[in-house]
């Protein structure tokens, strides 16, 4: 029970930390377009547009790109733009594989 409480915790902090303009950013810091950070996370071009443009999105497609582009090196911390992590890259889960994969957009 800890273990899932502690989970939903840490989903909870990507989720207040990771902000429709950090993810323009990372996107601009990793020469990514839409369609590119669409196909590496698995999240539709229209989601992206959308979250981009800080309209609602589910949780679940906000954290299948907060953890594809923290895949990638970067950390997210609010009123902050995107910096390079120490030993970050690959320490996230692969978003595919959680229970709830099937609801990104």
């Amino acid at each position: 029970m800890a273990s899932l409480a502690m989970k939903i915790t840490l989903e909870r902090i990507a989720l207040f930390q990771f902000t429709p303009a950090h993810c323009v950013q990372a996107r601009a810091m990793l020469g990514w377009s839409i369609e590119e950070l669409s196909a590496q996370s698995g999240v539709s071009v229209d989601a992206i547009q959308r979250f981009e443009a800080e309209r609602d999105v589910l949780d679940v497609t906000r954290l299948a790109l907060a953890y594809q582009l923290e895949s990638q090196g970067l950390v997210f911390f609010p009123g902050f733009a995107p910096g390079r992590g120490m030993n970050v890259k690959g320490a996230t889960p692969n978003p595919v594989a959680r229970a709830d994969y099937s609801m990104v957009e």
